[in-house]
């Protein structure tokens, strides 16, 4: 008995079995954590995907919908005021207004300029949505972005011919990887005529009734949310350059 017990122990058979299921095991429990972990990251990434969406596109509502009926003064020389006329630049490609709604204080802040251009995207694949914000301090602020005057027979008043949206640093990217974008402005209905959409607002005398930014992306995946086409419809109706009666 005395000579069993000293022999009694673990061989090193055993031990070799031991240590190799606990690598397995070690290796099972890693393995299953890194899935875990790269499913989470992606799950994460399509989410911020998705919340970039749909914030750019409440950006682009709110901005437009709280559009500022305001005028600018376009600058006859330097020093000297011209005259005062409606700031609403609407084209394809651009679009400027001022609003109550800006991207850092949403609509607490101070009035703004709404700069929104499209631009060619990075490496040259398809386009992106940028917009710049201008604190808006009165008609002469406005008129920064005056390049000259356009006469208008017909209506006989004149609108701005806007300066081009530069692009710099503090520009803030709405969309990107977009195969297209552009705007479109509905027209109210005259007469007998029905309304419409127009590719370019050139009415001095009247706001759009509403605003379509139309974009789709570059590479569709089903498995994220997609830019979607937006209408906002624009409530402004006043004249700037009208004094109404008061009661």
């Amino acid at each position: 008995m005395k000579r069993l017990e000293g022999r009694a122990g673990v061989t090193l058979l055993e031990l070799l079995i031991a240590v190799t299921l606990l690598a397995a095991l070690s290796i099972g429990i890693l393995f299953s954590l890194r899935v875990g972990l790269n499913a989470m990251e992606k799950t994460n990434a399509r989410f911020l995907a998705n919340r970039r969406v749909l914030g750019a596109q409440r950006i682009l509502e709110q901005q437009i919908a709280n559009l500022i009926p305001a005028a600018a003064q376009c600058m006859a020389a330097p020093g000297q005021g011209g005259p005062s006329v409606r700031f609403f630049q609407g084209e394809p490609q651009a679009m400027r207004f001022a609003t109550t709604y800006s991207i850092q204080s949403a609509a607490r802040g101070v009035p703004m300029i709404a700069e929104l251009a499209v631009i060619a995207g990075a490496e040259g694949r398809g386009v992106r949505l940028v917009v710049n914000e201008i604190p808006f301090a009165g008609p002469m602020v406005a008129g920064r972005a005056c390049a000259g005057l356009i006469a208008e027979p017909a209506s006989n008043r004149q609108r701005i011919q806007f300066r081009p949206i530069e692009v710099g640093p503090y520009s803030f990217v709405l969309a990107d990887h977009l195969a297209f974008c552009r705007f479109l402005y509905r027209e109210p209905p005259r007469g007998e005529a029905p309304e419409q959409w127009l590719p370019e607002w050139p009415n001095p005398n009247d706001w759009p009734t509403a605003v379509r930014v139309e974009m789709a992306p570059l590479e569709p995946d089903p498995a994220r949310l997609q830019t979607l086409p937006l209408t906002v419809p624009v409530r402004v109706n006043r004249d700037p350059n009208h004094f109404y009666a008061t009661w």
